[in-house]
């Protein structure tokens, strides 16, 4: 039990947050985590695909966030009276040029405390290009170091043609390479924290799902999440908000129960901000937690002085 306890305070905190980020979605994500678990989903978790949608990620154009934009989170493993801050993890925004043309380049990362590494050490590191006009994405990288574990991940969409091609790198073994048929909604799962951030979530009623496309461990999976509403949330680190409540479907894994055990929190405003994200997991529990950000596009609406 000991083992287990801290195989999950290490290695599973990092890759959970992004799953949780998406239901924003998550998600830090691993090679052993997805063959485990399914294919995830928000940085990352399974969802269970949606059988109808009120919303999908598909044709918003960004009001949310700008160039500049930086978020950083603590991750937390909960079991009876322990509580153990093992990880951290960030979300960078800025503006470039790919191929001639402009657009964001979201930069994400999720690191386990040098304290930790003596046990288990993640290093993993995101990067997503997504036009700035049309707000489709056009590039996505994922270097993942955890453990032993050292895959790379290189995805480039082709809007014209619907298609993606995939270039994979398992550790030592030979290069995976795949071209797919996709639709113009699909997405990379970086790319999906800063979609789902531009949702109009006005639009949508208690129990409604906003759907997605998302590009995963070089295959394609119809996933969503659920909308529950809007509530006050306090967070220990930033204070009380306004927020918006989502919940996803969770696939029974090695980590993670089936059915609706994870709950997020953003602010209800324009910014969209993840606050604060929960989850059961087989077990204990998992807490991530917003504790500063710099460079919104909007004033903090949300917050309740």
């Amino acid at each position: 039990m000991t083992k287990k306890i801290r195989l999950y305070a290490g290695k599973s905190l990092v890759y959970s947050l992004y799953c949780i980020f998406l239901a924003s979605k998550r998600f830090v994500f691993t090679r052993a985590s997805i063959s485990k678990t399914f294919p995830f989903c928000f940085c990352i978790l399974v969802l269970y695909p949606a059988a109808s949608t009120s919303q999908s990620f598909c044709g918003n154009h960004n009001l949310a966030f700008s160039s500049g934009e930086d978020l950083n989170f603590k991750v937390v493993y909960n079991w009876g009276p322990l509580w153990l801050a093992s990880a951290e993890a960030s979300f960078k925004v800025r503006s470039g040029k790919y191929d001639g043309k402009k657009c964001y380049i979201f930069n994400g990362s999720g690191r386990t405390y040098e304290r930790y590494d003596w046990f288990f050490t993640v290093r993993d590191d995101f990067e997503s290009y997504v036009d700035s006009t049309s707000f489709r994405p056009l590039t996505f990288r994922a270097n993942i170091h955890e453990g032993s574990k050292k895959d790379r991940h290189l995805y480039i969409f082709d809007a014209a043609r619907r298609k993606a091609y995939t270039i994979i790198n398992y550790g030592n073994k030979p290069v995976k390479v795949d071209t797919l048929q996709v639709s113009a909604c699909s997405i990379d799962v970086l790319s999906a924290i800063y979609f789902a951030r531009n949702v109009d979530y006005s639009k949508c009623k208690v129990n409604d799902t906003i759907g997605i496309s998302l590009l995963l461990d070089g295959k394609l999976f119809p996933l969503y999440v659920r909308y529950l509403g809007r509530e006050i949330f306090t967070s220990q680190e930033l204070g009380t908000f306004r927020c918006i409540k989502f919940r996803p479907l969770l696939v029974e894994g090695s980590i993670f129960k089936k059915g609706e055990h994870m709950n997020v929190w953003v602010t209800d405003d324009q910014n969209k901000l993840p606050i604060y994200i929960e989850t059961s997991i087989v077990v204990g529990s998992i807490k991530v937690s917003l504790v500063n950000f710099k460079g919104l596009r909007h004033p903090m609406a949300a917050k309740i002085n």
